[in-house]
């Protein structure tokens, strides 16, 4: 009986900048190696800055300043990005990066749908009970919002 190769032409890994989010990176070098992966995707996902409100209104910075930390961020999230693409382009030809705006796992969810994508690799800090339920979860929210696998790997380290 001679197995189906299991080919994923576009794989989405959301990436923060942290440690804990990068440790997919093996897991994804792996992937691709073994089922010939044409695309990989990342994405950082830029959150909308909270405007407070009542008291705290005379303390926030004008809407210039607001806007000038906004685009910053995504000027961070850019080179960050493009540090990662280059240290995976040593193994996936096509890497591609992307900063998207909104909250983290709507815009993920909303990325991962737009490009048609096969496979979503996603790092977890695998809490459980009430420290899950107080920081929620981007990835249970993937995994629940979209309808193609999802790889969750948890991070060296982490305490449930």
């Amino acid at each position: 009986m001679m197995r189906k190769k299991i080919v994923y032409r576009k794989i989405v890994v959301p990436l923060d900048g942290s440690e804990l989010a990068e440790c997919v990176l093996p897991h994804v070098e792996a992937i691709v190696k073994g089922s010939n992966a044409s695309k990989v995707l990342l994405i950082t996902v830029v959150e909308p800055i909270a405007i407070p409100y009542g008291r705290q209104v005379s303390q926030i910075a004008s809407i210039e300043q607001l806007k000038a930390f906004e685009t910053r961020h995504r000027i961070e999230a850019k080179k960050y990005l493009r540090s990662i693409e280059e240290r995976l382009r040593k193994v996936v030809i096509d890497t591609r990066s992307f900063v998207v705006n909104g909250k983290a796992a709507e815009a993920i969810v909303q990325f991962t749908i737009n490009k048609k994508a096969d496979l979503v690799v996603i790092a977890t800090h695998g809490r459980s009970g009430v420290s899950r339920l107080i920081w929620g979860s981007v990835a249970d929210h993937v995994i629940r919002s979209v309808s193609i696998p999802v790889l969750l790997i948890r991070s060296p380290g982490c305490i449930s």
